[in-house]
């Protein structure tokens, strides 16, 4: 009689803090078998939970600043259409200026004020482009800030995903209906990944691994059904079904399947 067990295995490191089963009891699917001292994946879960909140703020600091600098470049952008607005009436009062003055209708005096009025209004032309540019950059250098600092975020979500992950880790819940078997383990144990530290034998879903004589196997297929006794439960039949047929005996599958022919031997180095 077999059964597939489930050998309990921790997922993470640490110490027993306690063991919430006996050897041979019964448990149900997700009942708690041991539990393992959480207190340092608690503190690595609060610490990822505060960098997130941290770098959350920044992330939300960094748009804000960014809006801003856009509201900024949208100003000096329209600051620039008026300034093109302005230096080309300056122009044209400079033009008219100086036809007035070949026809000694204006004066010179007039002439040099459009022609100052000219300059003032391309030397804002000039500084209309040097603050759409500064805008443009600082907005560039905010949305590279953005990139990374929502980058680091995502990363933290990860690590405070993991350290989540490895907190329940320190639970350790039976995978199925079954009986504790083979434990191994006491309280205070400091255990690590992989080691076996119990075993949960289903108790429902028991099978039977049977030889049969050669002459018989003609009268077994699978699905058949079959009676079976059981000699430590006297008196008392059970009702079975072949489940599968093995491609070949044990045998054959051994490291060093024996040879029935005459002067088979094995050679002991």
């Amino acid at each position: 009689v077999q059964a597939d067990m489930a050998f309990i295995s921790p997922k993470i490191s640490g110490y027993v803090d306690q063991i919430k089963v006996t050897e041979n009891q019964q448990v149900k699917a997700g009942d708690p078998l041991l539990v393992v001292d959480n207190g340092d994946y608690e503190i690595a879960v609060a610490q990822a939970e505060a960098q997130i909140a941290t770098l959350s703020k920044t992330l939300d600091r960094i748009e804000a600043q960014t809006e801003a600098a856009r509201a900024s470049l949208e100003q000096a952008q329209a600051q620039k259409t008026a300034d093109q607005a302005a230096a080309a009436n300056a122009a044209r009062v400079q033009t008219r200026a100086a036809q007035l003055l070949k026809t000694h209708v204006g004066t010179q005096a007039q002439l040099d004020d459009a022609q100052t009025a000219v300059e003032q209004a391309n030397a804002a032309l000039v500084g209309a482009d040097a603050q759409i540019a500064a805008a443009q950059a600082n907005i560039g250098v905010l949305q590279a800030q953005r990139a990374e600092t929502a980058s680091t975020l995502a990363s933290l979500q990860l690590a405070r995903d993991k350290a989540a992950r490895d907190l329940s880790f320190t639970v350790l819940r039976a995978p199925y209906d079954g009986v504790v078997g083979n434990r191994s383990v006491e309280q205070g144990d400091l255990i690590s990944p992989g080691q076996k530290l119990a075993v949960i034998v289903p108790m429902d879903k028991l099978y039977i691994v049977a030889n049969f004589k050669e002459t018989q196997l003609a009268r077994l297929v699978p699905g058949e059904k079959v009676r079976i006794s059981v000699d430590a439960i006297d008196g008392q039949d059970f009702e079975g079904t072949v489940s599968s047929l093995a491609p070949a005996s044990g045998a054959v599958f051994s490291l060093l399947p024996p040879e029935n022919a005459t002067g088979n031997f094995t050679k002991v180095v």
